[in-house]
C-alpha cells in the first residue's frame, strides 16, 4: 500500500520513511500541506500520516481538506508533540483516526500503521472473489455485477471500472489511476472513454441514493463512490 507522509522536519521525515518501509509499504514524503494537495490531483494514497504543526496549513486544516476531498474512509494519523487533551480531542474531531506522540518510537509507530491499515482494509475481502456491498455483488471470476441478485449486464471494461470503484469505496480515485488499472495506460484528458464507462456503470447498476450509494465526478480530480447510511439514502431520495 502507498502512504503519504507530511512532515517538514527532514530528520523526522527520514525516520518515519524508514519505519513505513519496515512495514513493507511504500511511502512518499511531502514537506508541507500544499504539496500534498497538488500531488492528490493525480495520485491516491491508502494512509495519510500528518505532522500536526506544518509551515503552511495546520494538521487540523489539512485533515479537514482530506475528508472533504478524498473521502471519509482513508485513514489519517497525526504525529504530534502536543499531548494536551484539548489538542488531541481537536485532532480526532477534525477527522484523524489515530495519533502518535513525539518523540517517535519506531516499534509503536510501525504497529499503529499496521493496525490502522488492517482496520481500514480488511484482508478477508481480498480473499473472496465475490465483493458484496449493500444490494450489489461483483464476482471477479465470472466478471458479473448484480443488483439484488440480478445481472446488470456490464461489458468487460465496464465491470473492471465498477470493480475498481467499489474496491476503493469512499476514496477519491484520480482519473489516470483508474485508466492505468483498467486499460494499462493513461488515456489522456481529451478522451471521453473513462467518462463514458463510468456513466454506463452508473446507469446499468442504478447507482443512486435509494440503493445506498452515490457516485460523483470530482472536477479536476477523479471519481468517488461512497456508501450512504440508511438515513442519508432516505433523505436524498426525498422520503
Amino acid at each position: 500500500m502507498k502512504i503519504a507522509l507530511v512532515e517538514d522536519n527532514g530528520d523526522q521525515a527520514a525516520l518515519v520513511y524508514k519505519i513505513v518501509q519496515s512495514t513493507s509499504h511504500a511511502c512518499e514524503c511531502f514537506s508541507n500541506g500544499l504539496s500534498l494537495i497538488r500531488a492528490l490531483r493525480d495520485q491516491s494514497f491508502d494512509l495519510f500520516i500528518l505532522d500536526k504543526n506544518l509551515p503552511d496549513l495546520s494538521g487540523d486544516e489539512l485533515v479537514v481538506w482530506i475528508r472533504r476531498t478524498v473521502g471519509l474512509n482513508v485513514p489519517v494519523m497525526f504525529l504530534t508533540s502536543c499531548l494536551s487533551e484539548d489538542s488531541l480531542v481537536g485532532a480526532l474531531n477534525a477527522g484523524a483516526d489515530d495519533y502518535v506522540s513525539k518523540p517517535i518510537r519506531s516499534a509503536e509507530l510501525a504497529a499503529r500503521i499496521v493496525a490502522l491499515l488492517r482496520r481500514a482494509y480488511p484482508s478477508d475481502r481480498a480473499d473472496d472473489p465475490v465483493m458484496q456491498l449493500g444490494p450489489y455483488s461483483l464476482d471477479s471470476i465470472t466478471k458479473t455485477a448484480r443488483l439484488r441478485g440480478v445481472d446488470v449486464g456490464l461489458a468487460p471494461k465496464e465491470f473492471e471500472v465498477a470493480l475498481y470503484l467499489f474496491g476503493n469505496l469512499g476514496r477519491l480515485v484520480p482519473r489516470d489511476v483508474i485508466e492505468k488499472a483498467v486499460w494499462g495506460r493513461v488515456i489522456g484528458p481529451d478522451s471521453r472513454t473513462l467518462d463514458t464507462h463510468v456513466s454506463r456503470v452508473r446507469t446499468k447498476m442504478l447507482i443512486k441514493p435509494e440503493h445506498g450509494f452515490r457516485l460523483v465526478n470530482v472536477y479536476s480530480h477523479g471519481f468517488r463512490l461512497t456508501q450512504l447510511s440508511a438515513e442519508e439514502g432516505q433523505m436524498r431520495d426525498g422520503h
